[in-house]
């Protein structure tokens, strides 16, 4: 890959490597996860693998998990 960029095809980011960590009984919404080979993570919605990717770094990524347990992103769901 040349460059990795927000809003990429994630098609472009190849097939391998993507997982659901959210998954569970939600009727298949979900949102696939992929660390890329510099520490970065890719995210794309599982039921348009062809579509845009999201990049973000891992301080990001932790910082949102981080954030989400402590219930700072109820307000998306509520």
């Amino acid at each position: 890959m040349d460059r990795i960029f927000n809003g990429m095809r994630a098609a472009d980011l190849g097939t391998e490597g993507w997982h659901k960590p959210w998954s569970g009984g939600n009727g298949g919404n979900c949102v696939e996860a992929r660390k890329l080979d510099d520490g970065r993570v890719a995210l794309r919605q599982s039921t348009d693998p062809e579509g845009p990717a999201l990049i973000y770094t891992r301080n990001e990524i932790i910082a949102f998990i981080q954030g989400a347990k402590a219930g700072k992103a109820d307000f998306l769901v509520s």
